[in-house]
């Protein structure tokens, strides 16, 4: 289980100090798939920032199972079983996507093993399996390829920033697919994806609306969809009716 008790991020600029997320405590229980959307500039990438440890907060604690993680990096917490897929995926050149996999895994795959990862994310694995992580790669290729990393990690609790960003349609129907296996083998994992996508948001189980940096309704998709569906507006006038 995650928690996040009173958590706030500020940062500095020519008008002060501003506050990106402000005051934001959320409980991740485990066996969970969780969106978090919201309008544009209200704190969602940066809430994600500081659950995975890229960023730290300036106030709140962090909490996984109950273990203060607040002052932890992103590669200690990545060893207590925290996965962050960026909104662009690293490229490395010179790494197959075989080797990728092996090392999100921490053991040596098997290809036949390797390649069910890949065609769990909608890849022809003979395509992709030797292939290098670098830029003849599609951005869809590349995210699709990282969500197959997160499922070869078996991860605790797995973030996902905009995983739709700048991914064609076809792309985009692939991973949904793929979010949907995530979301059916959930055991003792998480999910959190940070979303606008209707498709995505209708198959959570839970939907965290983030306005200027503070939870502004939460609930589960059945519950928030027909109050957050449409403009931002209608976003701001989650959980009044």
């Amino acid at each position: 289980m995650l928690e996040l008790q009173n958590l706030s991020f500020a940062v500095d600029d020519e008008s002060g100090n501003k506050e990106i997320v402000q005051d934001v405590s959320l409980v991740i229980p485990d066996r969970k798939f969780v969106v978090i959307t919201g309008p544009n500039g209200g704190g969602k990438s940066t809430l994600a920032k500081l659950i995975a440890g890229v960023l730290r907060p300036t106030e709140g604690r962090i909490l996984l199972d109950g273990e203060d993680i607040t002052e932890l990096s992103i590669t200690d917490r990545a060893r207590r079983g925290i996965a962050f897929a960026f909104q662009q995926p690293v490229r490395f050149k010179g790494i197959q996507v075989i080797d990728l996999l092996r090392l999100a895994a921490g053991k040596r795959l098997k290809v036949a093993e390797a390649c069910e990862y890949l065609s769990g994310v909608g890849l022809c694995a003979r395509e992709y399996i030797d292939r290098e992580v670098n830029d003849s790669l599609s951005g869809g290729e590349l995210k699709r390829i990282e969500i197959a990393t997160v499922l070869a990690r078996k991860s605790r609790l797995s973030v996902f920033d905009e995983p739709e960003a700048g991914i064609d349609l076809w792309s985009f129907q692939n991973l949904i697919q793929a979010f949907e296996r995530m979301r059916r083998e959930i055991h003792d994992s998480s999910i959190v994806i940070i979303s606008h996508q209707e498709r995505i948001l209708n198959i959570a189980d839970e939907i965290v609306v983030l306005q200027e940096g503070r939870i502004k309704c939460q609930g589960s998709a059945e519950a928030v969809m027909p109050e957050i569906i449409g403009t931002e507006s209608a976003i701001a006038s989650c959980g009044k009716g």
